[in-house]
């Protein structure tokens, strides 16, 4: 009973970020027509109308940069909690054992130093080679709020989720923003629209 608990609270916590990852995505697609119009004609170049295996997602090199900027503007984890278990020095600080971290993940996750002047601005294009380039070989992008030995142990189906979702949406949808949309990112559990995201969505 109490493996079958842990399973659902795993899947629920991951349909809830993929829920708020989704319209992060959205939201930036909508915005930035030309990158929704670049990720709509990868995939029909890509697929037509064939599903595409784990091969094909893994090949589109558009929906990939963009699923990362998408995570780094927006990521559904807002921090990272660690508890030193023995005396450590950071710095000029000495930190007693038992201290409670938080590493912001917006801090990190929108340092010039990092990523550079621009780092306010949607560009997939920072993801062109591989996050390592992307973040100039510094272990500095939490794209589910965590990583090393505690990584989130669904991740990479979360990923695959997303990458899915951002292939069969502008397949078939061009969108757009709502005129009642307003933009207003909160925290509750995680990063998400305070209001909602009221989208058009128009078949193609």
């Amino acid at each position: 009973m109490k493996s079958l608990k842990s399973a659902n609270s795993f899947t629920l916590l991951d349909k809830k970020l993929l829920q708020i990852c989704l319209l992060g995505r959205m939201i930036l697609l909508c915005q930035h027509t030309n990158w929704q119009d670049r990720a709509r004609a990868e995939v029909l170049e890509m697929s037509g109308d064939r599903k595409l295996d784990i091969d094909g997602l893994n090949r589109l090199k558009n929906i990939n940069m963009i699923l990362h900027e998408v995570l780094r503007f927006y990521s559904p984890g807002v921090g990272i909690r660690r508890m030193i278990h023995e005396e450590t020095k950071v710095g000029n600080f000495t930190l007693p054992s038992g201290s409670h971290l938080m590493l912001h993940l917006m801090l990190l996750h929108y340092n010039t130093e990092i990523w550079g002047d621009n780092v306010n601005e949607f560009n997939p294009e920072r993801f062109a080679e591989d996050v390592s380039n992307a973040t100039k070989e510094q272990a500095s992008f939490f794209p589910l709020g965590g990583g090393g030995a505690r990584i989130c142990i669904g991740q990479n189906f979360a990923m695959l989720e997303a990458k899915l979702a951002l292939v069969m949406i502008p397949r078939r949808f061009s969108f757009e923003l709502s005129p009642s949309y307003s933009h207003a990112p909160h925290v509750i559990l995680a990063m998400q629209p305070q209001f909602g995201a009221q989208l058009i969505l128009s078949e193609l």
